[in-house]
């Protein structure tokens, strides 16, 4: 899967999984669930039962800053 535009982020929901966050910030699946097991997560992060969702908004300032 190739990395998505910053526009075609902007256009995402307000919450998106972690496997799609990853591809946006060009690292693994794995890795970003480590970085928010550690609590280093670049991104902002809500826990929804058993699994997390990453806040759009969060990953376009991310991506914006770079």
């Amino acid at each position: 899967m190739s990395a998505p535009t910053l526009d075609e982020v902007k256009a995402w929901p307000a919450t998106v999984g972690v496997p799609k966050a990853a591809t946006a910030l060009g690292c693994s699946k794995s890795q970003l669930y480590e970085l928010i097991k550690r609590g280093e997560s670049p991104v902002k992060v809500l826990p929804l039962g058993r699994r997390y969702v990453v806040i759009t908004s969060s990953l376009v300032r991310l991506l914006e800053s770079t």
